[in-house]
């Protein structure tokens, strides 16, 4: 099928497109600068250039394909004003997509995070919670997959805080720019608050096979590591970067910290049963290992 991606040159889509091109499908890809076009263009994807906001753009591209899958978001997170404007954004695009796909049975796949439970591990079945610093993600995504009523093959992949490659990326890449720009590898509470992670390779293949053939309005696991020490994920870095490591304020990660703090452990077995998603790539403590001082 030709597929319609959003965010197609970030973290997880910049493996999602060499995914789905390997599999098969073509790719039509939302470009908003020179450089994204040309790391698209040469990854082998088709063109389409405009940003997040033109929904115009995203209508026409969604009518193009035979289904979309939505990446893209803001990369600014230093306050919460940016956080709100990028929601806002996200929630208007996803409502776009889903506005012109509706009646088609073609698929929509968007992102979410996995959710926190208090004392047990997340799983696929548990609800997003729809309050706090990222709860108009929440409702945005669950919008989205009540479109299921209204003729959309609508899904979620549910990633957790860390999506990782070479060492780089989510909640662990932000405790390693933090800790280069400080000179200390801190981490909020006590440390022993577990993060779920996944390769980016990994979530690559899952956001494919949901594409294929997920039912509608369903979501997903994409949890490799269900859930590492915080504390265990800065001794690496730590060690790796030659700095010392401890407890800092919540405060010092901004609109993330109340989230950075939480013990937020999810397990992905429905998602493996049910998809034969099966994780193939380095967990996080042992790609961790690839950072360079």
């Amino acid at each position: 099928m030709q597929v319609f991606v959003t965010g197609g040159t970030g973290t997880v889509g910049s493996a999602v497109v060499p995914e789905l091109l390997a599999a098969g499908h073509t790719v039509l890809a939302l470009a908003r600068s020179d450089k994204s076009a040309q790391a698209l263009t040469d990854a082998g994807a088709t063109v389409l250039r405009g940003q997040l906001r033109d929904l115009d753009v995203l209508r026409a591209g969604a009518a193009r394909s035979d289904g979309v899958i939505s990446l893209a978001f803001g990369n600014d997170y230093a306050t919460e004003e940016a956080l709100v404007r990028s929601m806002a954004e996200e929630t208007a695009a996803l409502a776009a997509l889903g506005a012109e796909l509706a009646g088609s049975n073609r698929p929509l796949v968007a992102v979410s995070g996995t959710p926190w439970v208090p004392g047990r591990v997340a799983t696929e079945d548990d609800p997003i919670p729809t309050e706090g610093p990222v709860g108009e993600r929440a409702k945005a995504v669950t919008a989205l997959l009540a479109l299921a009523s209204r003729g959309v093959r609508s899904a979620t992949v549910r990633l957790p805080r860390t999506v990782h490659v070479d060492g780089r990326g989510g909640f662990a890449g932000l405790l390693t720019e933090q800790a280069r720009a400080t000179g200390t590898v801190g981490y909020p509470g006590d440390g022993t608050q577990r993060w779920p992670a996944v390769h980016t390779r990994d979530a690559a293949v899952l956001f494919r096979l949901v594409l294929e053939s997920a039912p509608a309005g369903s979501s997903w696991h994409a949890v490799a590591d269900e859930g590492d020490a915080v504390r265990d994920i800065a001794a690496v870095i730590g060690r790796r970067l030659g700095l010392p490591v401890g407890q800092v304020p919540v405060e010092n990660f901004g609109p993330f910290g109340p989230i950075f703090a939480m013990d937020q452990p999810a397990s992905s077995v429905r998602t493996r049963q049910v998809l034969g998603w099966r994780p193939s790539h380095p967990g996080l403590l042992a790609d961790l290992e690839n950072l360079q001082p």
